[in-house]
């Protein structure tokens, strides 16, 4: 709409926010059709004249999100290119919000963070990378079990972490869960040897203070002599299969290439990814109080998907599944740990004998575990010995033996004291070899 005036120029309104522009002219006596004008713009004849007399619209603030407060940290924990040997991973946005509430005190919704995140093309690029190098899997049918019915069973495998000494280490996570309620169990280990299965799986029933009808499983080698397939059902491993039937639950496993089969316990594995978001930060111990705060997290939250709290829905399958076996049918399965104290002579004491260690361990406090027939002695997370389990009293490794000398014996020929060292060890091992024969 054009006004024409008898001063030389013309003035263009297009909308509300123009009528003000007739103001001046209007206090020079100029007549405005107020009427017309609310025709003009559907509006009602008092909200033109309101405008025409000046009133303008106060422009709308720029409002400052609660989250720019934590641009400078999110921008620094995903592009920190000085630390690239201890770079965090945030595999979904989820990860990286639940890693700001509990390391930074953010007390946001997810909601809000994601919109945030969303917002900021250099943060949305970075997840839109690890969507894009991310396997899609196909959608899998939804099914539900009754309770006790069904537990699902898999390891989250050959995870690389770096501790906070800078050690890079291999761990691998267990992970059980009860289809009905979605409890579930996570456990740490190094290795995922069959009595490492055996004695988690063993722990995870005895939390759960019942055994459930049928455990289903993928083919993993610690279970499945050969693989199930479309056309043979498989083979189980014949320790596995004492193992079920000792706890008298059925083995289920899954046909080869097909981990959908169990999907209610994949989905859960993408929570652990939020563990590598600590790489760099945690000690092993602390790794495992963290797994453990996961995983208490995950039992006691509302989960929308399944509509439930698992520590809840827990208490309804706890009447209805099998019976544990006996203690001494449980024990069978468990790799006994403890630990234990070097002393002076850089020895440990299990079951009345002694075993070396390397000296520079006297006085710590190692971690043994016995399975397979031997213990393992563990500092922190490192193997430093395994000995065979034996009745005799005293029981060295040549080389621990060997170490020990040097820090006992003051030769200057190396050779000559090693040979010594050798003779001692031998006499050791003949006289507490015939007094056991005695």
């Amino acid at each position: 709409m054009i006004f024409e005036c008898s001063v030389n120029t013309n003035l263009e309104i297009n909308n509300l926010m123009d009528l003000h522009k007739l103001k001046p002219f209007i206090d020079n006596g100029m007549k405005v059709n107020y009427s017309r004008l609310a025709r003009e713009f559907d509006v009602d004849r008092r909200t033109i004249k309101k405008y025409c007399l000046g009133f303008t619209k106060k422009a709308k603030r720029s409002r400052h999100s609660k989250m720019d407060a934590y641009y400078d940290i999110i921008y620094d924990l995903l592009y920190d290119k000085e630390n690239n040997d201890k770079k965090k991973v945030f595999e979904y946005k989820r990860v990286l919000w639940q890693y700001l509430k509990d390391n930074y005190d953010m007390n946001i919704p997810q909601s809000s963070f994601r919109r945030y995140i969303s917002s900021k093309d250099e943060f949305q690029s970075y997840f839109n990378a690890k969507k894009k190098n991310a396997i899609k899997a196909k959608t899998p049918m939804r099914f539900e079990t009754l309770p006790a019915k069904q537990a699902q069973l898999d390891w989250k495998e050959n995870f690389e972490f770096v501790l906070n000494t800078g050690e890079s280490i291999i761990i691998n996570v267990f992970v059980f869960i009860l289809s009905f309620s979605r409890y579930r169990i996570y456990r740490l280990s190094l290795t995922k040897t069959q009595d490492v299965l055996f004695h988690f799986l063993t722990e995870s029933f005895e939390a759960i203070n019942g055994v459930p009808e049928e455990l289903v499983t993928d083919n993993m080698s610690t279970v499945m002599d050969v693989a199930r397939t479309e056309y043979f059902e498989g083979k189980i491993n014949n320790k596995f299969k004492q193992f079920a039937d000792d706890f008298g639950f059925k083995t289920h496993p899954c046909i080869a290439g097909r981990p959908n089969t169990k999907a209610k316990v994949e989905s859960p594995m993408r929570i652990l990814d939020e563990l590598k978001a600590y790489s760099g930060d945690l000690s092993y111990e602390e790794l495992v109080m963290k797994l453990e705060e996961i995983n208490n997290r995950e039992n006691s939250k509302y989960h929308q998907g399944y509509d439930s709290i698992p520590l809840l829905s827990l208490e309804k399958e706890k009447d209805l599944l099998l019976k544990l076996p006996t203690d001494s049918i449980r024990g069978r399965y468990k790799i006994t740990q403890s630990t234990v104290k070097v002393n002076q002579s850089s020895m440990i004491t299990y079951k009345r004998n002694q075993y070396s260690v390397p000296p520079e361990y006297i006085g710590k406090r190692l971690n043994l575990q016995s399975y397979d027939n031997q213990i393992h002695l563990y500092f922190n997370t490192k193997l430093i010995a395994i000995h065979d389990i034996s009745t005799k009293r005293l029981n060295y490794l040549k080389d621990h033996y060997i170490d020990i000398s040097k820090q006992t014996l003051s030769f200057d020929d190396e050779t000559k004291m090693e040979n010594i060292a050798l003779e001692n060890l031998k006499a050791i091992g003949e006289r507490y070899s015939n007094e056991h024969s005695t």
